[in-house]
This record gives structure tokens, C-alpha cells and sequence, in this order.
């Protein structure tokens, strides 16, 4: 063979055996190609409203989550004052809870900024967030740079609950593409509520979402596991939800492949559990599968769109005042 064919073929070949997400993720002989994706679900007891001994517990965590090899850090909501309801005779007034609300910029958000960037790892970090108005409910995710991928509100505020009836909810969802050690994922989010909604599952999967983080704080019940399973499997991207464990809620932390298969699930108690998703096979089973954006037909659902309700379904905000969805 002439020299010259055979740098061609030294060429042709070491192209062929460059995977397009980089050197890790070469595959060897008789393996399929896979683009792990680790989250880490931060199942952890709050220190009640205490901002500060929140965010040292939710340092050592993720330190701990990097240590494990995760890609990211998933906290319940409103880690920073530890989800905290205030009532006439709790622990705590309205006033004196909405003061401990934070600025995204502020030093407490940016504390987990600086950790990521020193962890090489991303961070959701959830917090009531100081706001012209009343506070939202809301999850920050930075890279592994330290850098703001997105900051998520809360849409779907659950206003048959004091606490949130008072908040600002969000106006959109948000997907953005996370830059990780083995490629780049699109990863979305919703928190609680939002995902008993099935419009925000398919916000999200229309933004091209891979991924969705879902920080959490009730009692999880198999429905509302089913229920979860079902957002991933009817939009074709992974889930993942961080719960609080005993004795706030149940824990019961979990996390669902594109398919519906589960990828982990915590116990009751204190825990960080690992999802792994393999995001070439969702990328794959998005070209190919039936659900998702497959074979709907949006020109048939101007209803979803309408503010009208049939009386059935009329209900009353925790305040005794009608709901009303176009309200706020």
C-alpha cells in the first residue's frame, strides 16, 4: 500500500473511532454507546428556617454528591428556609418567613455558584427568592462553571396552601442545554405542583428537554409516583424529584428513564441517591418513539387554552376566595 493511502486510512479510521461527545465516551468493542448523566438526588433534613445552617448542610452534601461521581446536585424545595409554613401560632409570621427570601445574585445563592465551579459539578439549589413583590418558589441550576443555566419559578403555586397562596408564581418554564464532562444535555425543570399538571411535562419536552429536575416537598404516595413515571414516559425525557425525608414528608426521592423504567428510589430517611440516565437513549428513543411531539395535534387543543371552567371543577383558594386561573 502507497504511503499515501495509508495515512488515509490511518485518517478514516481514527475519525470512526471519535465518539461526537468527546474521549470519554469512546465506546470499546461489542459495547453500545452511552453518554451517562448522573444526578443526585439530596434527600436531606433541613435545619428548619435556619438559612444559614441550610446552607452549610447543603455544602456538605453536594461535596459528598461530587465525591459519588454525580453530574448534578437536586435539592427538595425551598432548601433555603427548609420548606417552613408560617401560621398565627408556628414557629414563625408570615413577615418574619418572606424576610428570609434571597436575592439570586445575593451571597447565599452564590455560595453554590462557587461551589459548583469548585466541585466541577452542577448545582440545582432551590430558595424562596426575594422578588419585586411578594417572594416565588424557585430553583437556580448552575454548571459546573459556576455559571446560571436558569432560574425557574414555580408556576403551578398551590394556593389551596397559605403559604404559597401569598407567593409570586412564575410566568414560564425553562430549558436550557447543561454543559457536563461527557456533553451537553438539555435539561428543564418544574417543582411539586407543577408536575401533577401534565401541560408543564409537555412545555418542557416542546423546549427539548432531556432531562427534567423536579425539586419537591409533600407526602409521595405510589399515585404520585405513577403519576411522575408516567410524565417521563408520555414526553420521552428523564425525571428526576427530590423529596425531604422523615419527618417533614416521606422521602421517597425519585428518579425515571424516558421509558418509565425507575433509576432510583429512596427510603423514608436521610439519603442521596444516584439516577444515572443514558442520554443517547433518550436521544434515540425521541427519533423514534410515538409520544412526545411525535403525533400530536395542536391545531385541535385550542380548549386547553380557554379560562372558562364548568362549574364542577370551581374551587376556593386557602383565603375562601374563588379561584380563578387567570388571576395572577
Amino acid at each position: 500500500m502507497r504511503e499515501n493511502e495509508m495515512r488515509r486510512v490511518i485518517l478514516l479510521v481514527s475519525l470512526l473511532s471519535i465518539h461526537p461527545f468527546g474521549p470519554t465516551s469512546r465506546v470499546a468493542e461489542g459495547e453500545e454507546p452511552s453518554q451517562p448523566f448522573v444526578v443526585a438526588l439530596i434527600q436531606k433534613r433541613p435545619s428548619g428556617h435556619d438559612a444559614q445552617a441550610n446552607r452549610d448542610i447543603g455544602d456538605l452534601a453536594c461535596r459528598e454528591a461530587a465525591k459519588l461521581g454525580a453530574d448534578v446536585a437536586l435539592f427538595p424545595e425551598m432548601w433555603n428556609v427548609g420548606y417552613t409554613r408560617f401560621a398565627p401560632d408556628g414557629p414563625i409570621s408570615q413577615e418574619e418567613l418572606f424576610a428570609l427570601a434571597v436575592p439570586t445574585d445575593g451571597p447565599w445563592v452564590r455560595h453554590f455558584a462557587d461551589l459548583a465551579r469548585e466541585l466541577r459539578m452542577a448545582i440545582a439549589m432551590t430558595y424562596m427568592q426575594k422578588w419585586d413583590g411578594p417572594p416565588r418558589n424557585v430553583v437556580t441550576l448552575f454548571d459546573l462553571h459556576g455559571r446560571e443555566v436558569f432560574t425557574y419559578a414555580k408556576v403551578h403555586t398551590s394556593d389551596f396552601k397559605r403559604l404559597e397562596l401569598e407567593m409570586t408564581p412564575g410566568e414560564e418554564f425553562f430549558v436550557g442545554s447543561l454543559e457536563t464532562k461527557r456533553g451537553p444535555v438539555k435539561v428543564g425543570a418544574m417543582i411539586c405542583f407543577d408536575r401533577e399538571q401534565p401541560e408543564s411535562g409537555r412545555l418542557l419536552m416542546l423546549q427539548g428537554a432531556e432531562i427534567v429536575l423536579t425539586p419537591n416537598s409533600c407526602k409521595l404516595d405510589q399515585m404520585r409516583l405513577d403519576q411522575f413515571k408516567v410524565r417521563a414516559w408520555e414526553n420521552m425525557f428523564g425525571v428526576a424529584m427530590t423529596n425531604y425525608p422523615s419527618p417533614k414528608n416521606n422521602g421517597r426521592s425519585v428518579a425515571y428513564g424516558a421509558d418509565g423504567q425507575e433509576l432510583a428510589l429512596a427510603e423514608g430517611d436521610e439519603e442521596i441517591s444516584l439516577a444515572t440516565f443514558d442520554v443517547l437513549k433518550i436521544r434515540e428513543r425521541r427519533e423514534r418513539g410515538i409520544h412526545g411531539d411525535a403525533y400530536r395535534r395542536p391545531h385541535r387543543y385550542r380548549r386547553l387554552m380557554a379560562t372558562e371552567q364548568d362549574e364542577v371543577w370551581h374551587r376556593q383558594r386557602f383565603d375562601g376566595s374563588t379561584y380563578q386561573r387567570d388571576h395572577r
